[in-house]
């Protein structure tokens, strides 16, 4: 769907499982609770684990002011951001035809410091929120202290795609007649009970925010699921 924003930014593999439609690469970078950030650093790759949220045509990532990732990426070094969403596992006739139902995307181009306080204070507040809408007016606030440690980075969605595979597999016109059984078996993230802290004092409840947001994912995945 659409077009490539540019050539390294194009699917590659599977080409027609490709979307550079920015509603579907919003919809699942705000989906992932996950992203995988990727970068080189004296000629080493790393991939790192992280919180991120989106606000417009930025995604937002913080981290330690101490942190060499943080200081690097905001030295402007090249990164690329990925977030995956596995939908279900796609059993086929044959052993090469397995595969996943799976929702993608992948940002690439470079880090800048936030250094805003407006925009730095939205992009924190959206890292709260981002977990539990709502909560970030249910806690304390950082501190000055705390934000002194911290650093906010923003890449811009101008270089993002998404790669999308749904439906049954595909196997080869031979294996149709096969007897094994083949379909998906889906695979969700569903919210539990919450569970109190130990040291919680006694008559706190869950927050509204807490309840609706996991009544809420519930109610997602069922419909997903149907």
């Amino acid at each position: 769907m659409a077009t490539a924003p540019s050539q390294r930014a194009r699917v590659r593999r599977a080409p027609a499982r490709a979307d550079y439609e920015r509603a579907t690469i919003d919809a699942i970078l705000d989906e992932a609770l996950v992203a995988h950030l990727g970068f080189v650093i004296d000629g080493q790759p790393y991939v790192i684990p992280t919180l991120h949220a989106r606000i417009g045509d930025d995604v937002y990532l913080h981290g330690a002011a101490s942190s060499r990732m943080v200081t690097m990426l905001g030295a402007g070094i090249p990164a690329c951001l990925t977030v995956t969403l596995v939908d279900g596992l796609v059993l086929a006739r044959s052993a090469f035809h397995h595969s996943m139902n799976y929702r993608s995307a992948v940002v690439l181009g470079h880090a800048r410091y936030v250094e805003g306080p407006q925009e730095r204070a939205a992009a924190l507040e959206a890292f709260t929120d981002r977990l539990i809408p709502g909560r970030w007016e249910e806690v304390r606030p950082p501190t000055r202290q705390e934000l002194k440690g911290t650093r906010v980075l923003a890449m811009s969605l101008t270089e993002a795609s998404a790669k999308v595979r749904t439906g049954d597999p595909v196997d080869d016109a031979d294996d149709y007649a096969l007897d094994v059984w083949a379909g998906t078996v889906p695979l969700t993230v569903e919210p539990g009970v919450p569970v109190p802290d130990a040291r919680l004092r006694d008559g706190i409840a869950p927050s509204a925010a807490v309840t609706d947001w996991a009544a809420g994912a519930a109610r997602l995945q069922t419909k997903r699921n149907a």
